[in-house]
Parts: C-alpha cells; sequence; structure tokens
C-alpha cells in the first residue's frame, strides 16, 4: 500500500494473490506484482530463456491481469483516497460472479487468456469503471493522443479515444490476460512451442471468480505495475 499520489492507476481483473491462476501467471510472466518476487519463468522447449523473457517483457510490466479501465493519471487535485472512494461505492453495485472458463488463444499477433464465452458481468463491469472513474482521470496530453493512435483506429475507435482516452472501451472491449508481446517474429515451431507451454500450464487451472476490482499504481514514469488493493464486489 501507498500514500503518495503514483504516477499513474489501472484498474484490473486480477486472481486473488496466492491462488492457483495468480501463481501461474506470475510465474509465466516471471514477476509477482504483489510481492515484487521475481519467480522463474517455464521452460519451453526450443526457447532460450532470454528470449522467452523478451516475448514476456510487455505484460510483465503492467503485472498479471485483465483490464479494466487502462492506466490512466488522476486528476489534477485528487488522489488515492478519492479513488478508492469511488471504487468502494461502484464494487457495492455489482455482484461477485463465477466466470466463464479461460483458455489460452491468438488475440491479434499476440497470446492471451481468453473467456470462451462472453464474460458479460465482467464487460459490465470494465464499462462501469471507464465511465464512473472518468471524472478522476486527467485528460491525454497531446503527445499522449498522438501515441494512442500510432495503432491503426476505425473512427469509432478515434472516437472512444478522443472520449474516453482509450480506444478499446464498451462494445470495442475484449477481456483477455496478456501472455505475451507481438509473436510475429517466431517461426511456426517457435510459436506452437510458445503456445502449448502456456496451455499446458493454464488449462487445467480451476475455474475462477469475478469478485473484485484491483488496483494497481504505476509509482514512477516506466515503473512496473504493483498491486494496490482489491475492492469486493458485493456477496
Amino acid at each position: 500500500m501507498v500514500n503518495e499520489t503514483p504516477h499513474r492507476v489501472a484498474l484490473y481483473w486480477a486472481p486473488r494473490p496466492g491462488s492457483a491462476l495468480w501463481q501461474a501467471g506470475c510465474r509465466w510472466l516471471g514477476r509477482d506484482a504483489a510481492t515484487g518476487e521475481r519467480p522463474p519463468q517455464p521452460v519451453v522447449p526450443g526457447i532460450a530463456g532470454d528470449r522467452f523473457a523478451s516475448l514476456t517483457a510487455e505484460p510483465r510490466r503492467y503485472g498479471w491481469h485483465a483490464t479494466l479501465k487502462p492506466p490512466f493519471r488522476l486528476r489534477e487535485g485528487t488522489d488515492l483516497n478519492d479513488l478508492d472512494a469511488a471504487l468502494q461505492a461502484l464494487a457495492g453495485r455489482f455482484c461477485a460472479s463465477p466466470m466463464p472458463a479461460l483458455r489460452v488463444e491468438p488475440l491479434g499477433q499476440f497470446l492471451a487468456l481468453r473467456p470462451q464465452q462472453e464474460a458479460v458481468a465482467a464487460n459490465a463491469l470494465a464499462a462501469a469503471c471507464v465511465q464512473t472513474l472518468h471524472p478522476l482521470s486527467q485528460p491525454l496530453s497531446a503527445d499522449e493522443l498522438q501515441r494512442r493512435r500510432r495503432a491503426p483506429l476505425t473512427a469509432h475507435q478515434d472516437a472512444l479515444l478522443q472520449r474516453w482516452g482509450y480506444p478499446w472501451v464498451f462494445d470495442q472491449f475484449r477481456f483477455h490476460c496478456s501472455l505475451t508481446g507481438p509473436l510475429d517474429a517466431l517461426d511456426n515451431e517457435s510459436r506452437h512451442a510458445v503456445v502449448q507451454a502456456a496451455i499446458d500450464l493454464f488449462d487445467p487451472l480451476p475455474p475462477v471468480r469475478l469478485e473484485s476490482i484491483a488496483v494497481f499504481i504505476e509509482p514512477g514514469p516506466g515503473a512496473d505495475f504493483r498491486l494496490h488493493r482489491h475492492w469486493e464486489l458485493a456477496a
């Protein structure tokens, strides 16, 4: 827990520290965002350890999670106390519920853990996080807006970006836990090895639930995101 205002905050779905999925995700990424520990990553046949570390570097910085509201800066004059008060009220509006089965599958050029059926409750919670917390969010600067536009966007996605600070919200939202960065540089054999290693680690895990909103913080620019706290959904 921290008291100072961080550089950015993010609202995630994240398994409980110590749970099977949390431990598996932290091992896969090579970092535990709750403790700061660096567990050894899986050995993937045909993939050197440093190569696998590079493939997982992008999601490792953000911690093991699925995004509900992407990283944002708190508006000037607000702090974590304001955020916590808003989230306490928001969490009380939603009931804990089972999640659809999560399985390993490609999502664009990267690999992710995805629900096998539409995650209706998670989608609704993500939309509420974006809308409810928007008044606490600092608007994007011109440079930040330009960086967001480096990825090809439709007119609709660009409109969402300008209104909400992120293009992948509401009808464009796709619940997922990122497992890798882009895999397009891998040959077919290497890509298959990474996919199979993920399936071997994640597919046997027990079902999970949507039970809380996890607050992660980025203490300073470019720092690794850390777990700040969980806000419980209603029983």
